[in-house]
Protein backbone atom coordinates (compact mmCIF):
# COMPACT_ATOMS: atom_id res chain seq x y z
CA UNK A 1 0.00 0.00 0.00
CA UNK A 2 1.28 3.40 -0.71
CA UNK A 3 1.10 6.53 1.24
CA UNK A 4 -1.15 9.28 2.63
CA UNK A 5 -0.37 12.36 1.08
CA UNK A 6 -1.58 16.15 1.47
CA UNK A 7 -1.58 17.39 -2.10
CA UNK A 8 -4.99 18.66 -2.82
CA UNK A 9 -6.55 19.44 1.34
CA UNK A 10 -5.48 22.61 1.42
CA UNK A 11 -6.96 23.65 -1.46
CA UNK A 12 -10.31 22.06 -0.43
CA UNK A 13 -9.98 23.79 3.16
CA UNK A 14 -9.88 26.98 1.50
CA UNK A 15 -13.88 27.03 0.18
CA UNK A 16 -16.46 27.61 2.70
CA UNK A 17 -19.72 25.38 2.95
CA UNK A 18 -23.15 25.87 4.63
CA UNK A 19 -24.27 22.26 5.16
CA UNK A 20 -27.37 22.72 6.50
CA UNK A 21 -28.84 24.57 4.20
CA UNK A 22 -27.91 22.29 1.53
CA UNK A 23 -29.20 19.87 3.27
CA UNK A 24 -32.40 21.33 3.56
CA UNK A 25 -32.47 23.04 -0.21
CA UNK A 26 -35.09 20.32 -1.93
CA UNK A 27 -31.77 17.87 -1.77
CA UNK A 28 -33.06 15.00 -3.60
CA UNK A 29 -33.89 17.09 -6.94
CA UNK A 30 -30.49 18.62 -6.36
CA UNK A 31 -28.80 15.40 -6.36
CA UNK A 32 -30.67 13.63 -9.05
CA UNK A 33 -30.00 17.45 -11.80
CA UNK A 34 -25.94 16.77 -10.35
CA UNK A 35 -25.68 13.46 -11.26
CA UNK A 36 -26.69 14.19 -14.68
CA UNK A 37 -23.33 15.96 -14.46
CA UNK A 38 -23.79 18.07 -17.32
CA UNK A 39 -24.32 21.87 -17.41
CA UNK A 40 -26.18 22.27 -14.37
CA UNK A 41 -23.73 20.57 -12.36
CA UNK A 42 -20.44 22.60 -13.90
CA UNK A 43 -21.86 25.95 -14.22
CA UNK A 44 -25.38 25.84 -13.24
CA UNK A 45 -26.72 27.33 -9.60
CA UNK A 46 -24.26 26.29 -6.53
CA UNK A 47 -27.25 24.23 -4.92
CA UNK A 48 -26.54 21.84 -8.05
CA UNK A 49 -22.64 21.32 -7.97
CA UNK A 50 -19.81 23.85 -8.48
CA UNK A 51 -21.85 26.94 -8.95
CA UNK A 52 -19.52 27.72 -12.21
CA UNK A 53 -16.56 26.15 -12.44
CA UNK A 54 -13.82 28.21 -14.73
CA UNK A 55 -10.35 28.19 -15.28
CA UNK A 56 -7.99 30.34 -12.79
CA UNK A 57 -5.00 30.55 -13.65
CA UNK A 58 -2.64 29.24 -10.66
CA UNK A 59 -5.20 27.33 -8.52
CA UNK A 60 -4.28 23.49 -9.52
CA UNK A 61 -0.13 24.53 -9.84
CA UNK A 62 0.57 23.51 -6.62
CA UNK A 63 -0.94 20.00 -6.77
CA UNK A 64 0.19 19.92 -10.08
CA UNK A 65 3.78 20.75 -9.00
CA UNK A 66 3.53 18.36 -6.20
CA UNK A 67 2.21 15.54 -9.02
CA UNK A 68 5.41 16.10 -10.97
CA UNK A 69 7.73 16.30 -8.16
CA UNK A 70 6.52 13.44 -6.11
CA UNK A 71 6.08 11.11 -8.85
CA UNK A 72 9.67 12.48 -10.50
CA UNK A 73 7.73 13.15 -14.03
CA UNK A 74 9.33 14.15 -16.85
CA UNK A 75 9.20 15.05 -20.53
CA UNK A 76 7.78 11.87 -22.17
CA UNK A 77 6.10 10.46 -18.80
CA UNK A 78 2.58 9.39 -19.66
CA UNK A 79 -0.25 10.77 -16.91
CA UNK A 80 -3.92 9.41 -17.16
CA UNK A 81 -6.45 11.54 -15.10
CA UNK A 82 -9.77 9.37 -14.13
CA UNK A 83 -12.40 11.88 -13.86
CA UNK A 84 -10.64 14.56 -15.26
CA UNK A 85 -13.46 16.88 -15.57
CA UNK A 86 -12.79 19.73 -17.89
CA UNK A 87 -9.06 19.30 -17.02
CA UNK A 88 -7.85 22.11 -15.37
CA UNK A 89 -5.35 20.12 -13.19
CA UNK A 90 -3.75 18.30 -15.96
CA UNK A 91 -3.27 21.81 -18.03
CA UNK A 92 -1.76 22.98 -15.20
CA UNK A 93 0.88 20.13 -15.39
CA UNK A 94 1.50 20.68 -18.65
CA UNK A 95 2.49 24.36 -18.27
CA UNK A 96 4.65 22.83 -15.57
CA UNK A 97 6.21 20.17 -17.87
CA UNK A 98 5.49 20.80 -21.64
CA UNK A 99 7.04 17.65 -22.61
CA UNK A 100 4.26 15.39 -20.30
CA UNK A 101 2.06 13.01 -22.74
CA UNK A 102 -1.52 13.43 -20.89
CA UNK A 103 -4.81 11.52 -21.65
CA UNK A 104 -8.43 12.61 -19.58
CA UNK A 105 -11.10 10.38 -19.33
CA UNK A 106 -14.58 11.82 -17.84
CA UNK A 107 -18.28 10.98 -18.25
CA UNK A 108 -19.43 14.83 -18.73
CA UNK A 109 -20.34 16.06 -22.25
CA UNK A 110 -20.35 19.57 -20.99
CA UNK A 111 -17.53 19.44 -19.13
CA UNK A 112 -15.10 17.71 -21.97
CA UNK A 113 -16.86 20.29 -24.00
CA UNK A 114 -15.51 23.04 -21.68
CA UNK A 115 -12.25 22.06 -21.03
CA UNK A 116 -8.96 24.17 -21.70
CA UNK A 117 -8.80 24.62 -25.71
CA UNK A 118 -5.12 23.41 -25.56
CA UNK A 119 -6.08 20.40 -23.52
CA UNK A 120 -9.26 18.75 -25.81
CA UNK A 121 -7.40 16.55 -28.17
CA UNK A 122 -5.84 14.67 -25.21
CA UNK A 123 -9.36 13.89 -23.42
CA UNK A 124 -12.11 11.03 -24.13
CA UNK A 125 -15.81 10.14 -22.66
CA UNK A 126 -15.73 6.93 -20.37
CA UNK A 127 -16.57 6.31 -17.22
CA UNK A 128 -14.51 5.32 -14.47
CA UNK A 129 -15.60 1.73 -14.35
CA UNK A 130 -15.10 1.02 -17.78
CA UNK A 131 -12.20 -1.12 -19.65
CA UNK A 132 -9.79 2.02 -19.87
CA UNK A 133 -8.43 1.44 -23.93
CA UNK A 134 -4.50 1.15 -22.83
CA UNK A 135 -1.93 -1.91 -22.59
CA UNK A 136 -0.71 -3.13 -19.06
CA UNK A 137 1.42 -0.46 -16.90
CA UNK A 138 1.05 2.20 -20.17
CA UNK A 139 1.18 5.85 -17.40
CA UNK A 140 3.51 6.49 -15.55
CA UNK A 141 1.10 7.94 -13.24
CA UNK A 142 -2.72 7.43 -12.71
CA UNK A 143 -4.58 9.99 -10.75
CA UNK A 144 -8.57 10.20 -9.40
CA UNK A 145 -9.73 13.32 -7.87
CA UNK A 146 -13.32 13.52 -6.22
CA UNK A 147 -14.83 10.65 -8.34
CA UNK A 148 -14.73 7.53 -7.23
CA UNK A 149 -16.56 7.97 -4.06
CA UNK A 150 -19.33 8.91 -7.03
CA UNK A 151 -18.82 4.65 -7.72
CA UNK A 152 -21.02 2.25 -6.25
CA UNK A 153 -19.41 -1.03 -4.50
CA UNK A 154 -18.70 -3.42 -7.45
CA UNK A 155 -18.28 -0.42 -9.95
CA UNK A 156 -15.20 0.75 -7.60
CA UNK A 157 -13.61 -2.79 -7.63
CA UNK A 158 -13.53 -2.50 -11.75
CA UNK A 159 -11.98 1.40 -11.74
CA UNK A 160 -9.60 0.19 -8.69
CA UNK A 161 -8.46 -3.04 -10.86
CA UNK A 162 -8.57 -0.69 -14.18
CA UNK A 163 -6.14 2.07 -12.87
CA UNK A 164 -3.84 -0.24 -10.91
CA UNK A 165 -3.32 -2.57 -14.25
CA UNK A 166 -2.44 0.86 -16.78
CA UNK A 167 -0.47 2.60 -14.01
CA UNK A 168 3.00 2.17 -12.64
CA UNK A 169 2.09 4.46 -9.95
CA UNK A 170 -1.19 5.94 -8.72
CA UNK A 171 -2.61 9.04 -6.80
CA UNK A 172 -6.19 8.69 -5.87
CA UNK A 173 -8.01 11.27 -3.62
CA UNK A 174 -12.15 10.59 -2.41
CA UNK A 175 -14.41 12.59 0.41
CA UNK A 176 -14.56 10.24 3.45
CA UNK A 177 -15.06 10.88 7.79
CA UNK A 178 -13.08 10.37 10.56
CA UNK A 179 -15.91 11.09 13.19
CA UNK A 180 -19.59 11.69 13.31
CA UNK A 181 -19.85 15.15 12.54
CA UNK A 182 -17.45 14.68 9.27
CA UNK A 183 -19.64 11.51 8.35
CA UNK A 184 -23.11 14.26 9.08
CA UNK A 185 -21.68 17.15 7.00
CA UNK A 186 -20.20 14.34 4.33
CA UNK A 187 -24.17 13.49 3.94
CA UNK A 188 -25.50 16.90 3.67
CA UNK A 189 -23.05 18.12 1.56
CA UNK A 190 -22.42 15.51 -1.02
CA UNK A 191 -24.88 15.42 -4.38
CA UNK A 192 -23.53 12.49 -6.01
CA UNK A 193 -21.58 10.24 -3.64
CA UNK A 194 -22.16 7.21 -3.62
CA UNK A 195 -19.50 5.59 -1.17
CA UNK A 196 -19.87 6.83 1.98
CA UNK A 197 -16.88 5.17 3.81
CA UNK A 198 -15.02 5.90 6.67
CA UNK A 199 -10.80 6.18 6.14
CA UNK A 200 -10.42 3.07 7.53
CA UNK A 201 -12.87 1.04 5.11
CA UNK A 202 -11.48 2.84 2.12
CA UNK A 203 -7.96 1.20 2.65
CA UNK A 204 -9.34 -1.80 3.42
CA UNK A 205 -11.09 -1.47 0.08
CA UNK A 206 -7.90 -0.58 -1.62
CA UNK A 207 -6.34 -3.07 -0.24
CA UNK A 208 -9.13 -6.16 -1.43
CA UNK A 209 -9.40 -4.67 -4.65
CA UNK A 210 -5.11 -4.69 -4.87
CA UNK A 211 -4.71 -0.78 -4.63
CA UNK A 212 -1.07 -0.36 -4.05
CA UNK A 213 -0.96 3.60 -4.87
CA UNK A 214 -0.86 6.85 -2.86
CA UNK A 215 -3.67 8.17 -1.66
CA UNK A 216 -5.51 11.07 0.16
CA UNK A 217 -9.13 11.96 1.95
CA UNK A 218 -10.53 15.26 2.26
CA UNK A 219 -13.14 15.89 4.66
CA UNK A 220 -16.10 18.19 5.50
CA UNK A 221 -14.96 19.64 9.12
Amino acid sequence: MGQLRNFVTPLHKATSRQYIERMCDDKVACMLKAKEYEFDYWDGDRRLGYGGYKYLAGRWAPVAKALIDTYGLKAGSRVLDVGCGKGFLLYEMQLIEPGLEIHGMDVSQHGLANAHPDLKAALIRRRAQDPCPWPDQHFDLVISINTLHNLRLFELQTALSEISRVGKNGYLLVESYRNELEQFNLQCWALTCESFFDVDEWIWLYQHFGYKGDYEFIYFE
